[in-house]
């Protein structure tokens, strides 16, 4: 049967800018492409520029170039998708079950993943918001916005234009941010109700803008998924050297830094990478790419407190069971007596391998003994920790959740980084290992049910985070709310064998560009 499709009159739009004409396809207008700001290379964005007649929005606009190559990997667990990229990249798309002007639908806002390096608002194919859109009653955006040397390279020492280049992709973001505020009405949208959702970099991303004070009141809900990690954005580091020397290997005179600006993007990148491999090796020193505290950003709250605008923001966050646990079993692993299996994973953690066996145990009753092999620790304890420390001081109410669903691949595969995204977006259609019979339908409109409910009210559905109710509510086959769970469990592994700095990733990523290898796609 043929799917209701138009696009013309009925789906043109006028903006603060100009006329924008989308489509409608199967009860939901879809609006792709739509430019939200304007900026030069390492500079502030601007609002963009009115036009004349009809612009056209059924094409994605540009993605941001990413700082290296991606290896196709892992496709059956995180569906992708690749687009042409460029660093003019301020492009934002829109789903919509109307057009109302008067029907103040929710507005949810997506930042996509890959740190502040990589990735784009389609990369994953999960990311499509039309089912949201359309089950949940809301109205779904995701932007692109500058990253990697685009966003985040500090030039402010050659140059008052570029004063804020280590935060111009936040900047970009707070520009879209605008731009949704002057017209996300137009598209059906209630501007005074505007939540921002995100995984990893995503995550990372509102928990600076919460400490941003030009984004104060540009959104009034955020969900941080899989974004907070042991370290927050790393330790800051000058970028001047490292700036100098990509100048004198792109054969640039110190007194000529606007040359920058110039290099295409394939050498400025290559230079940046090949001098950044250098220091580290010789002296340990990385740039981990994100915001830096200025007069713009205030810092990662952890560091410095929570802004006032944070402290009257209801927040969700939470992490997948496993992040980047993602291995598969040994092989005749599953064929193992639990007694077994409880002695394997017992072994990483020494003398103290039964009592953490025990301490799993009692947090996930039922569950693989294996699986402790593979538990996230660091998004896990720090995710707790941010939480904690925002109730402490917030007038609004913060919730915690955890991810913990086992999946039918290769046996059962505790949930991995990204794992969580289709039912959020009630996508599990679109990828297919998310597809498990008797269970995918129930989990994902719980999931998405109370995602859609924190946009809407401000309450995904159970008790806030609090000192005396130390919740954590649990998605898996059976969801429910658990109260101080695991805590000791998460403790006494941080302690025995600490998680893997997020340092080591980027040096990762910088080798394989050295290789010019491409490298696994784990976001």
């Amino acid at each position: 049967m043929a799917r209701r499709f138009y696009s013309g009159a009925d789906t043109t739009v006028m903006t603060a800018e100009g006329l924008l004409k989308g489509f409608f396809l199967d009860d939901v207008y879809t609006f792709h492409g739509i430019k939200y700001a304007d900026a030069e290379r390492f500079q502030m964005p601007t609002a963009p520029q009115p036009w004349e007649g009809v612009k056209d929005a059924t094409n994605y606009g540009y993605i941001c170039p990413v700082s290296g190559e991606p290896m196709p990997t892992g496709e059956i667990l995180i569906p992708h998708r690749f687009w042409p990229a460029n660093e003019h990249c301020q492009y934002l798309n829109i789903w919509s079950p109307t057009l109302d002007g008067g029907a103040k639908k929710p507005v949810m806002v997506w930042l996509h993943g890959g740190g502040f390096a990589n990735g784009s608002s389609i990369e994953q194919v999960a990311y499509e918001g039309d089912a949201l859109a359309k089950w949940g009653d809301v109205v779904v955006v995701t932007l692109n916005h500058r990253l990697n040397i685009l966003g985040y390279l500090d030039m402010s020492s050659f140059g008052e234009k570029y004063r804020n280049s280590v935060n111009a992709g936040m900047a970009d973001i707070v520009e879209a941010l605008r731009w949704i505020r002057r017209n996300i009405a137009a598209f059906g949208g209630d501007p005074t109700n505007v939540t921002l959702f995100g995984q990893s970099g995503g995550g990372g991303k509102i928990s600076a803008l919460l400490q941003i004070p030009e984004a104060a009141g540009l959104f009034h809900k955020a969900v941080l998924m899989s974004g907070i990690f042991e370290g927050g954005f790393g330790e800051p580091v000058d970028h001047r050297g490292y700036i100098l020397d990509m100048m004198a290997e792109l054969k640039i005179p110190e007194n000529e830094p606007e040359k920058l600006e110039q290099v295409p993007y394939v050498f400025l990148m290559r230079a940046f990478n090949k001098v950044a491999l250098k220091k580290y090796r010789e002296a340990g020193t990385l740039i981990n790419w994100g915001p830096v505290a200025n007069d713009w950003y205030l810092g990662d709250p952890m560091e410095v407190g929570f802004s006032d605008f944070a402290k009257t923001v209801p927040t969700m966050a939470g992490t997948v069971i496993a992040e980047f646990g993602m291995a598969p079993s040994e092989p005749g692993e599953e064929a193992l007596s639990r007694r077994e299996k409880r002695e394997l994973a017992a072994k990483p953690f020494g003398d103290e391998g039964k009592k953490v066996v025990r301490l799993f145990e009692k947090a996930y009753p039922g569950k693989d003994p294996l699986l402790l092999r593979k538990l996230d620790v660091g998004a896990r304890l720090a995710t707790t920790k941010f939480i904690e420390k925002k109730a402490e001081v917030s007038s609004a109410p913060n919730y915690l959740y955890l991810f913990a669903l086992d999946f039918d691949v290769d046996g059962p595969r505790p949930a991995w980084h990204c794992s969580d995204i289709p039912f959020v977006f009630h996508n599990t259609a679109r990828v297919p290992c998310a597809n498990i019979r008797g269970v995918t339908d129930k989990l994902e409109k719980t999931v998405s049910g109370a995602w859609v409910s924190f946009a809407r009210e401000g309450d995904p559905g159970w008790k806030p985070y609090s000192e005396e109710c130390k919740g954590t509510m649990v998605f898996d086959r059976r969801s429910r709310l658990r109260i101080n769970y695991d805590r000791e469990l998460q403790e006494t592994i941080h302690r025995l064998t600490p998680p893997m700095p997020l340092g080591a990733m980027a040096v990762m990523m910088l080798e394989n560009a050295a290789n010019e290898q491409g490298g696994d796609w784990m976001y």
